[in-house]
């Protein structure tokens, strides 16, 4: 089975003066959370959609489920973690009570980010489900400076063998299990992106080809761009 996880146990303490996690803020009459759910939901090769929330928002994210999924049988709403890796394992935890075949497969991908393409979620079922593991970037279009310091420049790396990363991130879900008992408690409290720690187990991470307009709505200036991006600047609180 094929399994999408919804991340959003964040808070958006970046966001600035909201009243609320940004995965909640609303874009054309409907929380950004709804508009990624709604995604997962249609897409053909998706069984169940699994969303794992921050605890105290718990309840709201069922009243929202409520309100715009009411019928929906395929969606399954979790507790998060501590943080990222913590809250997909939640996810898979809660996946395990209704399935168990060694070639289950997960598509994570962040509740900020509400442009993701079905052509997306696609490709991430194709190459987690031949490879394991695989991460959606786009080519670095900047030239990217690194710094071990952060005080000055310790190296420039090629600017073709760069990417930047975005989300969904997916994977055989028998393999995260693997991998996640492995870590050792340092690892996981320094490692928090799942790619990095199938990295740092040993496995190859492959490539799905990810968009500009997929962007994460991180920053107040984020999310007056997504309002933008759908046509709907005006009617809309933009906390300025």
């Amino acid at each position: 089975m094929v399994f999408g996880a919804i991340l959003a146990g964040g808070k958006g303490s970046r966001m600035g003066n909201y009243t609320m996690p940004k995965q909640f803020l609303p874009i054309n009459g409907k929380p950004i959370i709804v508009h990624v759910t709604e995604k997962f939901l249609v897409h053909p090769e998706i069984d169940r959609v699994v969303i794992g929330v921050n605890p105290e928002w718990h309840q709201y994210m069922e009243d929202l489920i409520a309100k715009f999924f009411p019928d929906q049988k395929n969606l399954i709403l979790v507790d998060g973690g501590a943080d990222r890796n913590s809250t997909i394992y939640n996810v898979i935890c809660e996946i395990r009570k209704i399935h168990h075949d060694d070639d289950d497969v997960i598509v994570t991908h962040d509740a900020v980010r509400p442009f993701v393409t079905m052509k997306m979620i696609s490709e991430n079922i194709a190459l987690a489900s031949k490879y394991g593991v695989c991460d959606t970037v786009i080519s670095a279009t900047d030239t990217i400076v690194y710094s071990d310091n952060h005080e000055y420049i310790t190296d420039i790396p090629i600017r073709s063998n760069t990417y930047q990363g975005q989300t969904p991130q997916s994977f055989r879900i028998k393999l995260f299990e693997e991998v996640y008992s492995q870590m050792t408690e340092e690892e996981l409290n320094i490692v928090t992106d799942a790619c990095k720690m199938f990295m740092l187990k040993g496995h190859k991470v492959y490539l799905a080809k990810g968009h500009v307009s997929n962007i994460k709505i991180t920053y107040s200036d984020d999310y007056k761009t997504a309002q933008y991006m759908l046509g709907n600047m005006t009617g809309e609180e933009t906390h300025d």
